[in-house]
């Protein structure tokens, strides 16, 4: 693991006088995520070093310098136009996921551009944007990548036949549960690349 790396991120973070907390609100990632990259159990992905540095106030390609090779290891998008939403479905996710990449976006221009430079495994799209359409993101990500599973969250049933036809895999109820969640899994379309959810029982 490149400690190299993981210090620098850790040393920035702490002489702009921020909390992994506060730096993995900022970011839309939970805390855990930036304790493992401070420790080197895991590098964040490109997307994820953009933000960093916007955050950290560093420069992007010193950052990259620092990076050794990521782990191949899946990535899961959450979007929701609600940051109160995203923050509390986020740490649910890491908690079903414990081996993936999990990141958050608000926008969905983020999450298109997100998907063009990583591959997405699993995307969580709410339906209702403002003015974006979740069901319009759902098409745009399986352009880019086909074999991506999507999941739809929602607090309205009235999108469900809707939802269906764009070829998702699942559709959750609000608020987003681990065991909701785990009962989805079993119908997603295309498997995740060897990934280990949590599967352990209640």
């Amino acid at each position: 693991m490149n400690q190299t790396f993981a210090e620098t991120i850790r040393q920035l973070r702490t002489e702009r006088g921020l909390s992994q907390a506060q730096l993995a609100e900022q970011m839309y990632v939970t805390r855990s995520a930036v304790a493992r990259w401070e420790s080197g159990s895991r590098m964040p992905d490109a997307m994820m070093i953009v933000r960093l540095a916007k955050c950290l106030g560093t420069n992007t390609e010193a950052l990259f310098s620092l990076l050794s090779d990521q782990e191949d290891i899946p990535n899961i998008i959450m979007v929701d136009d609600e940051k109160i939403i995203l923050s509390g479905g986020l740490p649910v996710l890491e908690e079903v996921f414990q081996y993936a990449n999990i990141t958050g976006f608000t926008k969905p221009s983020e999450a298109i551009s997100y998907a063009l430079n990583n591959r997405v495994a699993l995307a969580f799209l709410d339906i209702e944007m403002g003015k974006h359409n979740g069901l319009d993101l759902c098409r745009e990500l399986q352009q880019i990548n086909p074999h991506t599973n999507v999941i739809f969250l929602t607090a309205y049933m009235d999108y469900s036949l809707d939802a269906w036809k764009t070829g998702a895999s699942g559709f959750i109820i609000k608020p987003i549960t681990a065991a909701e969640i785990l009962s989805q899994l079993p119908r997603l379309r295309f498997p995740l690349g060897g990934m280990k959810a949590n599967d352990e029982s209640n």
